[in-house]
């Protein structure tokens, strides 16, 4: 899952949690919609941490300079 993907969850819980008035009887969406912004907010914070570490890891671009000696 993406950055696009934890976004997603995260609006659409926000959506369920603070915007909806749908009642159900076996379903609890305010709850719902807090799993789903916390499993956006993990998400999000795993895949900037995994790419924190890949651009770490990344080999230094070395430049060289030649000199011709006569």
């Amino acid at each position: 899952m993406g950055i696009g993907g934890c976004i997603v969850l995260i609006v659409v819980g926000a959506i369920l949690t603070f915007a909806s008035d749908w009642e159900l009887e076996s379903v609890n969406l305010d709850l719902v919609g807090l799993i789903m912004m916390a499993v956006g907010g993990i998400g999000l914070a795993v895949y900037t941490s995994i790419y924190k570490r890949r651009r770490a890891g990344a080999i230094p671009v070395v430049e060289e300079h030649r000199r011709d000696v006569i």
